[in-house]
């Protein structure tokens, strides 16, 4: 191959995968997260009935499943039906009239041939709780709460083929295989099709004595931002000491005033009553967006100030705005990707943890709220923010505040990425000034700052 047609090999390969993106179900910043669920045939009473356990593992390192949580769905392959259930409940219990026409003392728990099944709310009897189970739903990810990533549920299944009335055909046993067309529930996860691994090992007094299921099924579930919602859910605004211009998220990010599906609500003027008569939590998580009239249109702006330089560090600023009149944003979390994060030396009123992903490179970090402080983002108003502030370490040989180096290159929130203002845009250093440190001109900063304070008050 000639040296041109290498060039063009590479600048092919470059093209393909900056385009990669989490938009296509693709998160280089969790390359192999998804929601695993976990089939266990656990016993077997009879020839025709069988005990299951349902494990939902979130086994992704950010992205939670929110309100209103989990509701899984599959398809059974035969005439199962599902006799009793600890840990979970059918939404319907479909048409049983064929098994008590049969004489069948009891009924079973759903007799539907696609059930859908939704996890018990926190307090539920302990007669009716399995472990694990009872949380409504909602899914921490794995970093932000170990202990609530994992879901679980048990039941009983049989599989009959019941006679109608007046007929003289006697029940018809059949073997039970494994259901078809998984379906999460959640907008943007698709599941594959469920596939045999070994089985699973559990012990009941501490490892003295193992035992393990019949068979195990795993059914894998991923995410993709761009089937979970065709317009982006965030934006991210820029400002600067050492300039005056503040970068505002692009114009309609999330969507453009008077189109169809973008409301707002002009800053200042109080929602209508009908507005603030809507259900909140968790009917309000899936209604469409009411947010503060904006050239931007989205529910969470993100703000990254660079606030100060030292010596040998410099000071960033973090504000997250929640501007949808309709959802509180619970166990919120922020995934940035900055050259410097390797050098974080303090943060404030944030928990952190880098998401070293890829051998050494440590360049995105995960950022969320402090338990019963901020890990709440409020509806629009003047609670609805959070802040911190983070002091970095200036590296010798690549730190600068050229070229928009301070600035980041990802930001993602709830696992949704942020549409970032364009590079040329970016706030940049007056000209003629080539470094920053210790000595810089304090009637620049005096001038910077009272500015700022000025503009965009409610930014910082």
């Amino acid at each position: 191959m000639g040296g041109g047609g290498a060039v063009t090999l590479s600048l092919t390969m470059i093209i393909f995968l900056s385009s990669i993106s989490v938009c296509y179900g693709y998160d280089p910043s969790d390359p192999y997260g998804n929601v695993t669920i976990t089939w266990d045939f656990l016993s077997q009473s009879g020839p025709d009935t069988y005990g299951i356990k349902v494990s939902i593992y979130n086994l992704q390192q950010y992205r939670h499943v929110e309100v209103p949580g989990w509701k899984l769905e599959w398809t059974w392959n035969k005439s199962e039906v599902i006799w009793d259930m600890r840990g979970a409940e059918a939404v319907e219990q479909g048409d049983c009239s064929a098994f008590k026409a049969s004489g069948a003392g009891q009924l079973p728990h759903c007799c539907m041939k696609r059930p859908v099944i939704i996890d018990l709310l926190p307090g539920t009897p302990y007669n009716m709780q399995y472990t694990n189970c009872c949380k409504g739903g909602v899914l921490s990810s794995m970093n932000q709460d170990p202990s609530k990533y994992l879901s679980a549920f048990q039941m009983s299944i049989g599989n009959f083929l019941v006679t109608r009335p007046g007929s003289d055909s006697p029940f018809d046993k059949l073997n039970i295989t494994m259901p078809t067309n998984f379906n999460l529930g959640i907008p943007g996860y698709t599941c594959g099709d469920a596939f045999l691994v070994p089985p699973t090992r559990f012990s009941d007094d501490k490892g003295r004595r193992w035992k393990q299921t019949l068979e195990t099924w795993n059914i894998t579930c991923t995410y993709s931002q761009f089937q979970a919602s065709r317009a982006p859910r965030c934006c991210v605004s820029l400002s600067a000491f050492y300039n005056t211009t503040i970068v505002n998220c692009p114009r309609c990010s999330c969507g453009c005033q008077g189109l169809g599906g973008a409301k707002c609500i002009k800053s200042g003027d109080e929602p209508p009553p009908t507005v603030l008569q809507l259900p909140q939590e968790p009917q309000a998580a899936a209604a469409p967006p009411l947010v503060t009239c904006s050239e931007h249109m989205c529910p969470i702006r993100v703000h990254w100030h660079v606030k100060q330089s030292y010596k040998e560090y410099w000071r960033v600023k973090i504000t997250i705005t929640n501007l949808n009149f309709l959802k509180n944003y619970s166990d919120w979390n922020l995934v940035v990707q900055h050259p410097n994060l390797k050098s974080v030396r303090q943060l404030f009123s944030f928990n952190y943890q880098p998401l070293t992903t890829y051998g050494n490179i440590n360049d995105t970090g995960m950022f969320w709220g402090i338990k019963f402080y901020n890990d709440m983002l409020l509806t629009s108003g003047n609670q609805g923010n959070a802040q911190t502030e983070m002091l970095l370490h200036k590296d010798e040989g690549i730190f600068t505040f050229r070229e928009g180096w301070t600035f980041p290159r990802r930001i993602s929130f709830n696992g949704d990425e942020c549409v970032m203002p364009p590079p040329d845009d970016y706030p940049t250093l007056p000209s003629g000034a080539y470094t920053i440190g210790a000595n810089l001109n304090p009637s620049l900063l005096l001038v910077s700052f009272l500015f700022l304070a000025v503009a965009a008050p409610a930014l910082f």
